[in-house]
């Protein structure tokens, strides 16, 4: 029979379901982080035991497969000498001559809109290390940022 006479299943036309992409590089994570890690799972387990509908309950079962690496891989951060910029640490620096204030967290618990950046993005690259008093280069200028305070999150 002629495949244009063929009737073709929605299933060809769906689109394929990846995997969810691990971030690179190490697994870095606060208490903080680690305990959302861990409540993501339960949540999801309990999602996938919960789900009747086939395609959701694969899509949950994505999900839980990617936070279940995570949570295999997470290795909690060093906490950071006082006054040095670290993971958990939340730093206010002055740009210019305005003044903000982030935290810095690992990948999966990062959150730019509540100021909380995952250690891998630029402005933290960065930012650790520094001590307060410092001036470091950003996207090209010299000396742009001054590390005004450094405080450990104590609820990281």
């Amino acid at each position: 029979m002629s495949v244009a006479f063929r009737r073709e299943s929605d299933e060809e036309h769906l689109e394929p379901k990846f995997e969810l992409p691990i971030p690179p590089g190490p697994n870095l994570v606060t208490p903080r982080g680690k305990q959302l890690i861990d409540a993501k799972v339960e949540e999801l387990e309990a999602a996938v035991a919960a789900e009747a509908d086939e395609p959701r309950r694969q899509s949950f079962e994505r999900d839980l497969r990617y936070w279940r690496t995570r949570r295999a891989t997470a290795e909690l951060a060093e906490p950071p000498a006082p006054g040095e910029v670290g993971i958990g640490s939340r730093v206010t620096f002055r740009q210019g001559t305005q003044a903000r204030t982030i935290e810095i967290v690992g990948t999966d618990e990062a959150d730019p809109a509540t100021g909380r950046i995952g250690f891998q993005a630029p402005l933290a690259r960065v930012l650790l290390g520094a001590v307060e008093g410092e001036r470091v280069d950003f996207n090209g200028v010299v000396e742009a940022l001054e590390i005004l305070e450094v405080a450990s999150d104590e609820k990281a």
